[in-house]
């Protein structure tokens, strides 16, 4: 966790707190992990390895499963194909940078979301609490969606960045409007493409670079609209 600053809780947690099952086989992660989530009003139980969490979700229920890839024993990918064939708990996988073959074997285990080491601190929460927010029963898309300073009104097509309006294209508005349909969720380039030539998927992405930069604090790397490598785009919200 890249300059990860942990602070204990002070008030208790909700009864409602979502309970999240963390395996992973490094100790120092698991603790490091463990006090960051809590202190973000998560309760947390910890796992050594896959016995461990198969043996806690024997007697408990989670809300997610925050799994590593690469464990002793029995690996977080044969784990997480389990899991997806019986129950239905959400589950977002800790992977390496270069991993990428992990990363795809873990979406097509049908894993909800991957994060790759090491990670921003905030950038995991998003993945985490959008994964939560998708296991919600659907509702119609907010009035609102916030991206860090940036809030977009869905029903006015309107971006402000605090008290400043900033001013976006019909293109960026239905992109805008499409992402805020399906946040969490990634959209495939060709369904973000529009009928006119304009809507190429190569156009697409420089249409995307441009949302970055309104919307991102640093778009070379993006917290919120980020990259789904061959396939297409996901946003994130707080």
């Amino acid at each position: 966790m890249r300059g990860a600053v942990v602070q204990d809780r002070a008030e208790p947690l909700a009864d409602n707190a979502p309970h999240i099952l963390v395996v992973d086989d490094d100790q120092k992660i698991r603790a490091l992990l463990g006090r960051f989530l809590k202190s973000n009003g998560f309760r947390v139980t910890e796992a050594q390895d896959a016995a461990a969490a198969r043996s806690f979700m024997r007697g408990l229920a989670f809300d997610l499963v925050l799994l590593d890839v690469m464990m002793p024993g029995e690996c977080g990918l044969t784990l997480a194909r389990d899991l997806k064939a019986t129950r239905p708990v959400p589950i977002c996988m800790l992977t390496a940078l270069a991993d990428a073959e992990d990363r795809i074997s873990g979406l097509e285990a049908g894993v909800d979301d991957y994060v790759s080491k090491p990670f921003e601190p905030r950038e995991l929460l998003l993945r985490l609490r959008n994964i939560l927010r998708r296991g919600q029963t659907p509702t119609a898309t907010r009035d609102e969606i916030r991206m860090g300073g940036c809030v977009f009104n869905t029903t006015r097509g309107e971006l402000r960045r605090d008290e400043e309006t900033i001013k976006l294209t019909e293109r960026e508005r239905d992109l805008l409007r499409l992402f805020a349909q399906r946040i969490g969720v990634a959209v495939p380039r060709h369904e973000l493409s529009s009928d006119d030539s304009t809507g190429s998927e190569r156009a697409i992405d420089v249409q995307i670079n441009r949302l970055r930069r309104k919307i991102e604090a640093d778009p070379s790397n993006p917290v919120y609209l980020q990259t789904v490598r061959g396939k297409g785009y996901i946003l994130y919200t707080d």
